[in-house]
């Protein structure tokens, strides 16, 4: 199926301009992310029953009138915004939204601070996002525990209950968040969790994932560790996945942030010595288990 060119401003004037690739050109990029099997399966099967409806209208039988809102569940690094992202442009290159693009929000973004402030927080939220997703991250932080009287973040909710069915056409929402404050969420208002269409599950990466997708932040910002790093790496991440806030595959990206400070620190004690030569590119290049374990314990 051929991508329909649109735009439109938001709120704020900005242009949302639609994504001109094709659905299998972002199915593309959502098969390069490391690991996520489980996750890629259930997005190709949303992805399946919307052409396959499609398919039936064109055909002039009934379409299933179905919710497109999605639960997003996992710990922190394990993909949730990266997948968004993907499933929002998915859902415009197969025209099931004009543009297809994510606004990002959170519990400050929608609540406000006093009667009649949060459903009009709520509401320029969801005019953003319109003809897109509007993706909550956190979206539990919108039902805390405590005396509902004084907390808005239950408007918040009502508010976005409402327009969900009523912009059906040109609105989903992603809520997401840790599994068991996400159940607690969902349970929080008698009509929320029936307007979500699937919950998908974000697995925690095992420590080989985690392996690859280092090594690919260093690939991508031209780097290389040496091939015998991995029993480190494994070390480091299994003893990482221990304590708590453990971060996934932020984890992992902050891990080869560190590791790169800790080779200029080696190399710049190296270049002293070297005089007018300085350092070959393999050496510029290359971080080695020791880098890594140092980072480590930064």
């Amino acid at each position: 199926m051929g991508r329909k060119i649109a735009d439109r401003r938001d709120d704020f004037g900005t242009r949302q301009a639609a994504s001109t690739r094709t659905p299998d050109e972002v199915r593309a990029d959502l098969d390069e992310l490391i690991g996520l099997d489980s996750v890629k399966e259930q997005i190709d099967a949303l992805s399946a029953k919307i052409r396959v409806q499609q398919q039936r209208s064109e055909h002039g039988l009934a379409a299933i009138d179905t919710s497109h809102h999605l639960v997003f569940t996992g710990n922190p690094g394990t993909g949730k915004t990266t997948v968004a992202r993907l499933v929002a442009e998915m859902f415009g290159a197969l025209d099931l939204l004009q543009v297809g693009h994510l606004v990002e929000v959170d519990r400050a973004r929608l609540v406000g601070q006093y009667v009649g402030h949060t459903a009009f927080k709520t509401n320029r939220a969801i005019r953003r996002a319109l003809d897109g997703v509007l993706f909550i991250d956190e979206a539990y932080a919108l039902t805390p525990s405590g005396p509902k009287s004084l907390d808005f973040g239950a408007e918040a909710v009502e508010t976005l209950i409402k327009r969900m069915e009523d912009q059906r056409g040109r609105l989903v929402v992603i809520v997401a968040g840790y599994p068991d404050l996400m159940e607690k969420f969902l349970e929080s208002n008698p009509g929320l969790r029936s307007r979500f269409a699937r919950e998908i599950s974000f697995p925690d990466y095992a420590n080989d994932e985690l392996v690859a997708i280092i090594r690919q932040h260093a690939t991508d910002a031209d780097y290389a560790i040496e091939p015998d790093a991995d029993p480190t790496l494994i070390d480091i991440f299994d003893r990482a996945r221990r304590s708590p806030g453990f971060g996934n595959a932020r984890h992992a990206r902050t891990l080869f942030e560190r590791a790169t400070q800790r080779q200029a620190l080696r190399l710049e004690q190296d270049l002293d010595g070297l005089g007018a030569s300085g350092l070959d590119r393999d050496q510029l290049r290359t971080l080695t288990a020791t880098d890594l374990r140092e980072a480590a314990t930064d």
